[in-house]
């Protein structure tokens, strides 16, 4: 479905934040993964998180869920052999059970979304599971990618850190459950480092010994470890709440965020900073962010390595802001949904922004007085891409028609329901 979002001068009211996507999946994982039952209170709700509860279902988890929490008893280190699995459009989910179904007989990973997720590759963690002893089949690193394992062996294993930290991430959680000790070595520029931190809590959290080196170039894993049985409580998800915070610093704003922990290891919490860096007035205490905003920005520099699901978020307040903005260290925004970089700064441009890409950098000219708007523009089938072209249409001087909008629910379902709460004026098209 399509959306229409027109010119909002003001946004004012309060939001609870979503519970955290990448906490949430990682909970749902590790409590698929432990001897027992454990419970999570205030799991997120979306496509992906969706996603890693059908699938580890699929692999003989028992789960039962009300409004508030979701009840696991988990399969241990003994998954179930399936025939096939289907992660949807959730690449983050498809890596870490790549790394899992490394302990079934024979999995295949099916491709439903050959324009998004069967676009993205996965040599790098491929690689690593070949040098396990685990036989994977595949097209050219992308799905459908069958996993044929049963005997996979920990030892020395070298992962590339260069695309994604998701296939680092992925090893981690299946190593401790392997007879032998694991040293894994990361090689090259390690990508969005702050999200295997929060990889690493989990794992702690559930009972799993992990050594790990500063510079998270080196790990050291200990087998035979068995995951155990929690409780788990999902923080506020600062990825979507970031387009939202966005929003109301590019409008005339009251707008408070509840549920945002100052101290979170979620890089995206950056954003916060960021949009201080930029002048908005904002206060973040107690767990709550409440903006002021002006519509008065000002020009930024930012390394977006450690925000990267904040990033096109950032931009898009950017495209507002007096002077020129730039956000570097981000090619990994390329092998995301879409190439979150190229196909996302054709759109702004469409809409009136003034652009530049480079292979890492994403540069805005800014433009206070706002953009034309008066298009239709293409979201990709990205989530993320959606959220930030909202923003921009807020301040556009005509409507701007985002094309399959209902894509947002891939992380945030009820992104439109909360800036309309806000005052947003958005408004489906019937197809």
């Amino acid at each position: 479905m399509d959306i229409i979002v027109r010119p909002t001068p003001q946004l004012k009211g309060e939001i609870q934040a979503l519970s955290s996507k990448n906490y949430t999946t990682r909970y749902l994982l590790v409590a698929a993964l432990a001897e027992g039952t454990s419970t999570i209170y205030y799991p997120a709700h979306s496509e992906d998180s969706d996603a890693m509860r059908r699938c580890i279902a699929d692999l003989g988890a028992e789960i039962e869920e009300d409004d508030e929490k979701i009840v696991i008893k988990g399969f241990g280190s003994r998954p179930k052999d399936v025939k096939e699995l289907n992660v949807g459009n959730a690449g983050a989910v498809l890596r870490f059970l790549m790394a899992i179904t490394a302990l079934c007989h024979d999995v295949t990973f099916v491709n439903t979304y050959p324009d998004s997720l069967g676009k993205r590759p996965h040599d790098d963690l491929i690689d690593s599971l070949t040098q396990m002893g685990v036989k994977v089949e595949h097209k050219e690193g992308r799905l459908p990618i069958r996993i044929q394992g049963g005997a996979a062996k920990g030892g020395k294993i070298k992962v590339s850190g260069e695309v994604s930290s998701q296939y680092l991430s992925a090893l981690l959680f299946l190593t401790p459950l392997l007879a032998e000790d694991s040293e894994i070595e990361v090689l090259g520029d390690l990508k969005s480092k702050v999200v295997v931190g929060q990889t690493l809590e989990v794992l702690e959290q559930a009972g799993i010994r992990i050594e790990a080196s500063e510079d998270y170039v080196h790990f050291k894993v200990p087998g035979r470890q068995s995951y155990q049985a929690k409780t788990y409580q999902v923080q506020g998800d600062y990825p979507g709440s970031a387009a939202i915070l966005a929003a109301a610093a590019v409008t005339e704003s009251d707008v408070t965020v509840k549920g945002l922990e100052e101290h979170s290891k979620q890089g995206e919490r950056a954003v916060v900073d960021v949009l201080k860096m930029m002048n908005v007035p904002l206060t973040h205490q107690n767990g709550v962010v409440h903006i002021q905003g002006n519509g008065k920005l000002k020009a930024v520099e930012f390394d977006g390595d450690a925000a990267t699901d904040a990033v096109l978020a950032m931009v898009a307040a950017a495209v507002f802001a007096e002077g020129t903005s730039r956000f570097y260290n981000v090619e990994n925004l390329r092998y995301k949904e879409c190439d979150r970089i190229t196909d996302y700064l054709t759109e702004l441009a469409k809409a009136g922004a003034r652009v530049e890409e480079r292979q890492a950098e994403i540069i805005v000219h800014g433009r206070p007085e706002g953009v034309e708007g008066g298009v239709e523009i293409n979201a990709h089938y990205d989530h993320r891409v959606i959220m930030a072209l909202t923003i921009v249409g807020l301040r556009s001087q005509k409507p701007v028609t985002i094309k399959d909008a209902h894509h947002v629910a891939k992380s945030y379902p009820q992104f439109f329901d909360h800036i309309s709460a806000l005052g947003a004026s958005v408004e489906w098209l019937k197809s």
